[in-house]
């Protein structure tokens, strides 16, 4: 099976919910990504202006999500309740702990990945044309970011799935964060025009180890103190 398809049974997983998934991709097969997310973040400090962790809101493509909530209104009072959508979040986050949640935070200038705990808080919310999907990925170790800051990276590495930060108020800062500012730096745009022309096959070579995606990531970095 190609590699592609297997991320489509596994990846943001609503395939436990929804039978007809991998069918439901076949219109996107022909180019790469296969499924869109807006983020939105924020950025969360605690007392002593130490960051916590980091509080996800990924709004996904309007194809996704109108197949991710088929059979969830189960009332049928054409409305989708937190309650009723409780089931996708606890697959979503719970298939997400496999890829690391998409979520990479290092302290700029360092090459390992800071560890994070598993998710809080998480819950979907439908609006009638798109699924948001809520969690909270607290770090291991709070720490304070300095004046060399942290950098947090949001990428899928097979770019199966395309993140991006949303245009406005992408990331925020919360909690006791005096003196601390956060900045989203875009990825090379040529970047972006290169993977269009690539096939679907060059994707599909792709192995679980792969980090292609992470040329796409747009980074925020945060930052507490004068540099």
């Amino acid at each position: 099976m190609p590699y592609w398809n297997r991320r489509a049974r596994r990846i943001v997983l609503t395939v436990a919910l929804v039978g007809q998934a991998i069918v439901g991709f076949a219109p996107a097969a022909n180019a790469h990504p296969h499924v869109w997310a807006t983020v939105r973040s924020e950025i969360v400090f605690g007392p002593d202006r130490k960051m916590t962790g980091i509080k996800h809101a990924w709004t996904f493509d309007e194809f996704y999500s109108a197949m991710a909530v088929q059979g969830l209104d189960s009332n049928g009072d054409g409305t989708y309740a937190k309650e009723e959508l409780a089931p996708l979040a606890k697959v979503n986050v719970e298939s997400l702990n496999e890829f690391d949640y998409f979520t990479f935070v290092r302290k700029a200038g360092e090459e390992a990945f800071l560890p994070l705990k598993g998710p809080e808080d998480y819950w979907v919310e439908y609006d009638g044309t798109a699924i948001t999907l809520h969690f909270t990925l607290p770090l291991k170790t709070p720490l304070d970011p300095g004046a060399k800051g942290v950098t947090v990276d949001v990428y899928d590495p097979s770019f199966f799935v395309a993140f991006g930060f949303a245009e406005k108020e992408a990331v925020k800062i919360a909690g006791s964060t005096q003196g601390c500012a956060v900045k989203v730096e875009e990825p090379d745009p040529e970047s972006a025009e290169t993977a269009k022309a690539l096939s679907e096959a060059f994707f599909s070579q792709l192995g679980p180890n792969s980090n292609y995606g992470s040329q796409f990531a747009q980074t925020a970095t945060v930052t507490c103190g004068a540099k």
